[in-house]
């Protein structure tokens, strides 16, 4: 660029840069603590569901069953079993939201309500 500093152009190269890095540094930590939250919800809805007595060893999703319940966007709440089984990774035991593309995210929890995994 004809008249521009160098030293300004690398400045702004370095400011441009150092926006991006910040964006991506602060999604990943609100991604995390999303997740978290979710995380939380899940075992507050299992919770729920064996007081109520449902059967947890089907692996329901409980996000599609406590719907008013659950209102962590892009998350999913299902039952799986612990250790997995080939059957947990079958699409129709997994949650209609995730299945459908509308949720990206999912919370599995054990029989127990213990936390599983958080993708």
């Amino acid at each position: 660029m004809r008249g521009t500093s160098p030293w300004l152009v690398a400045l702004i190269v370095i400011f441009i840069g150092f926006s991006i890095f910040m964006v991506l540094v602060t999604y990943g930590m609100l991604e995390k603590k999303t997740g978290q939250i979710a995380a939380q919800h899940c075992v507050e809805l299992c919770r729920i569901a064996h007081k109520e007595g449902i059967d947890l060893s089907t692996g329901p999703c409980l996000s599609d069953t406590y719907l008013t319940g659950w209102e962590v966007n892009d998350w999913v709440c299902d039952v799986a079993h612990l250790p997995r089984q080939p059957v947990d990774n079958l699409p129709q035991n997994q949650c209609k939201a995730f299945r459908e593309g509308r949720a990206h995210h999912f919370v599995e929890v054990d029989e127990n309500c213990n936390v599983i995994r958080v993708v």
